[in-house]
Formats: C-alpha cells, structure tokens, sequence
C-alpha cells in the first residue's frame, strides 16, 4: 500500500527561542498539529529531540533538534449527504462556500449527519484529510450559528498552504455583528488574551490563566441607539473570539446564547423592539468578507457576503423598515490595520 505520510519536518532551536516548553516551540513554528494534538503526537513517538522522545515540557536549549513526523489522515467516516450549498466561488484547488446559520461545519457528539462536512463529501470526493477524520477539507471554522463565508481545500497541499496563511495572518477576515447597547467611540482595538473558561470549559474568556494572545480590530457601521452594527476584523483566530471580546468590552452579540446578557434586553423600554431582540436566537455574527492568496496560482482573491435575512431584517426594523442598502454598500470598508 502506498504510504500517505507527509515529508517529515526538522527544526533548530534558534538564540530567541532558547527556554520555550517544547509544545510551545511547535505550536509556534508549525501548522501540521495544533496544540492539543502535540501530546498525542508525542505519545505516539512521531516528535523526537535530538533523537529521543521528550516530554512536552522539556525546555529547549540553542541547537535542539526537533523531527516531526505527520503520519497519515485517518479514514474520513463521515457520510456523504445531498444537502445544498451556496457556493461562492470553486477551482480544482478550493472552495468558498456561504454558510447559513445553523449549519454545523463538521460531524461531533450528537450530530452525525447534516453538517457542511457531510454535503462537501456528497459534492466533490477527493477533499484533503489533514483535517483530521471527521474534517477533511475544513481549513478554519465558522460557530454553528454564525453565518458567512468559509474556504475549504480539496488537497493536502492546499490545505497545508491555507493554514500556513492563516496562522502567519496573512488572510483577511471581516465579521459584521449587532451587538446590545451604543458603542461610546467610533472604533477601536481589544487586545484581550482568550482561553478556556476557569470555570465553565464550554466556555472561553479573556480571564483565562492560560489565555493566547488575541486581537480584533472593530469599527461602527451603523448606530440604532440600543443596537449597534460593528464590522471586526480579527488578526487572530482564537475559538469565539469576537464573541468574547464584544462582550469583554460590555456590548455582548444580540442573540448569542452563551455570551449574551439578558438583562441588556430586558432593560429595554419598547416592547417592540424588546420583542424583535428577543426573536434572534443565534448570535448575530456573520463572516461579510474574506481575501487571501490562492496557494496554487498565487492570485489575491476577495469575496463578499450579504447579510443573512435573519439579520437584515432585524436592522431593517431598526431602521424604520427603511431597508439594508448602506450596510451591503459598506462592505468595501473595513478596520484598517494600525
């Protein structure tokens, strides 16, 4: 049979990295293995230093020698399924797909079957496995209930490119979001740390002892008085992060179900509108842009999403039903960086 395993990679401690645990050194420097698959990989002897077989808190030292080997994916046991898919943009490298609320990206506990993983295997068969098992082909993620856009890569290499961009931030993310109360400024910077909760670990938070570092840039689209449109660009992509941030600031996602504050709400004097807040029972969160360089022909490429209906009514109300026009017009626009 043949041998699916990727290249083996080699790492030299360089003078600035001399102390780092080596699971920090790696996480750091690679993008094959996420932090938490690091002690797997060690218990499974595929890193070695210096030819033996460390701990994932050994300290490294100026010319430490570090081999990775990536073995290969496991066997994707997620069905294919006929599902629909909004396709935004599609080659033989990759896709763009628009993700409506609700859809959960990949196949877990309690949700075999109806995910975008499950419609990607019907449509196209051939889709990277460096995901992992049940997430080939997934390059980042969306929140079940957050909508937008999301690139899946069709090979390992692809997927291998993508990542590599992705962590060393040099894809563009936009979000646009409704979040309670009236900003005070026009814009700003959270530069917050987000890590698991200490006390809830469904949750994340910026008081987390073990928090990374994580910074989303924000800017105001649109003012409705209790509710403001917030466009938020993010540099990093920790899990919730603007979800956690936007609340840390104290002007938590309308809808968000595990971040929320129902007494924002409740404070409210119109029943009206109350009402209307009341009704979105997802977080108002929605993926409007993403540009990035394709990996195999090296175009800069930039696509655009339109507010969801759920949240394009719910700012037309906020508008006197005046209509969504200057918020799709605004999408060109974006926090820039500083």
């Amino acid at each position: 049979m043949p041998d699916d395993r990727l290249p083996d990679r080699r790492f030299v401690v360089g003078e600035e990295e001399e102390g780092l645990r080596l699971d920090v050194f790696l996480a750091r420097r690679q993008d094959s293995l996420s932090r938490s698959q690091i002690p797997r990989a060690l218990a499974a002897g595929n890193i070695l230093l210096n030819g033996g077989t460390p701990k994932a808190s050994v300290r490294l030292r100026v010319g430490d020698e570090i081999l990775l080997r990536i073995p290969p994916p496991s066997p994707c046991t997620a069905l294919p399924e006929e599902m629909a898919l909004k396709i935004v943009y599609e080659d033989s490298a990759l896709l763009v797909i628009d993700k409506p609320p609700g859809l959960a990206v990949h196949p877990g506990a309690g949700n075999p079957r109806g995910t975008l993983v499950n419609a990607l295997l019907h449509h196209c068969r051939d889709l990277s496995g460096i995901g992992g098992a049940l997430r080939p082909g997934i390059v980042h993620r969306l929140d079940k209930d957050t909508s937008g856009l999301l690139v899946v890569a069709k090979s390992d290499p692809v997927h291998q490119a993508l990542a590599a961009d992705f962590q060393a931030r040099r894809v563009e993310k936009l979000y646009l979001a409704l979040v309670c109360g009236e900003m005070r400024d026009d814009e700003g910077i959270i530069d917050l740390p987000v890590g698991r909760h200490p006390g809830d670990r469904r949750k994340m938070s910026t008081r987390s002892p073990r928090g990374k570092e994580a910074l989303t840039r924000w800017q105001v689209r649109e003012r409705f008085g209790a509710v403001t449109l917030v466009a938020a660009a993010i540099e990093t992509g920790r899990t919730h992060q603007i979800r956690v941030h936007l609340n840390a600031l104290g002007h938590p996602i309308v809808g968000d179900q595990v971040y929320g504050n129902p007494k924002k709400i409740m404070e409210i004097k119109d029943p009206s509108l109350r009402g209307h807040l009341r009704a979105m029972k997802r977080q108002a969160l929605h993926a409007c842009r993403i540009a990035f360089t394709h990996p195999v022909d090296g175009r800069r490429l930039c696509f655009s999403s339109p507010l969801p209906p759920d949240m394009e009514e719910l700012c037309r109300f906020l508008r006197g039903g005046t209509g969504g026009a200057q918020v799709l017009s605004d999408l060109t626009r974006h926090p820039e960086k500083g």
